[in-house]
């Protein structure tokens, strides 16, 4: 009974010590994981959360999703990409976020951005439509957006009844810059709606966060976003491979017939 009675005891002992262990270790564990999360938010995958209608029927309010950050160092930014970009200092929030109201709860909105619980206040998410040196076009005898001179089919991404855009532009996009629109046209406040600001509506390449790549939550509704197939057509690609030469090609065309004109002259003379 002794040899029990004393078992029983360092049981108790042992369990005692597990329990401190823990409840000393679980702060610990919690740090490193914040450390974790910030350092993969931060240079690799970022969770999302969608606070506006400006994506539908793409993506919804509540929806949450991953961007990937590392992606634009190994390819450029391509039309038809869903980008997360930073909007501060430049373009006014679609939501209203409230300021916290102490560092506690600074702290938790903090975290809860982190983790993609709750909407950053100055990140956008919108489609690209446009990358440098492209001329972007509303609307065509058809009402549709064009891209160097190419029609977009966008029926399989814009919200329904939605037309491509009630208003009219026309910009040939700068160097170093995007033109982005949101797929729920209607209410989107994209690019359309800042045509007056530096850059013609368009936004610096350099605030693009990274690209919204799948969506995680809802798992109702959880799916990959590729980019869609009318930004991959041949025409589209071939336009803004010749788009850049135009300038010289209208050159040598205007200067050919000055050339022979002026070797006819010559000819005369001889």
């Amino acid at each position: 009974m002794h040899v029990v009675a004393e078992d029983i005891e360092q049981s108790a002992k042992s369990s005692k010590k597990k329990k401190r262990s823990f409840w000393l270790e679980f702060p610990l564990l919690v740090v490193v994981s914040l450390l974790l999360a910030l350092l993969i938010k931060s240079f690799v995958i970022q969770a999302f959360y969608i606070p506006s209608e400006s994506m539908e029927n793409t993506l919804l309010i509540n929806d949450r999703v991953l961007v990937n950050k590392l992606v634009y160092y190994t390819r450029d930014i391509e039309r038809g990409d869903v980008v997360v970009f930073s909007g501060v200092d430049s373009w006014k929030g679609e939501v209203d976020i409230e300021e916290p109201s102490n560092p506690v709860a600074a702290f938790f909105q903090w975290a809860g951005t982190v983790f993609g619980v709750v909407p950053g206040e100055k990140d956008y998410i919108k489609r690209v439509i446009g990358v440098p040196g492209d001329t972007v076009k509303c609307c065509d005898a058809k009402g549709r957006v064009t891209v160097n001179g190419i029609p977009l089919e966008e029926e399989s991404y814009l919200y329904p009844g939605d037309k491509p855009s009630a208003q009219s532009f026309e910009i040939k996009v700068p160097e170093g810059r995007l033109w982005v629109m949101g797929d729920h046209r209607s209410v989107s406040y994209d690019s359309r709606m800042h045509q007056g600001d530096p850059g013609g509506g368009t936004i610096p390449a350099e605030q693009v966060i990274g690209r919204a790549f799948v969506i995680v939550w809802p798992f109702s509704r959880a799916t990959t976003l590729p980019i869609p197939e009318t930004f991959t057509q041949p025409a589209l690609k071939v336009a803004a491979a010749i788009a850049p030469q135009a300038p010289l090609a209208l050159g040598v065309a205007g200067a050919v017939p000055l050339v022979l004109w002026r070797r006819r002259r010559l000819l005369k003379r001889a």
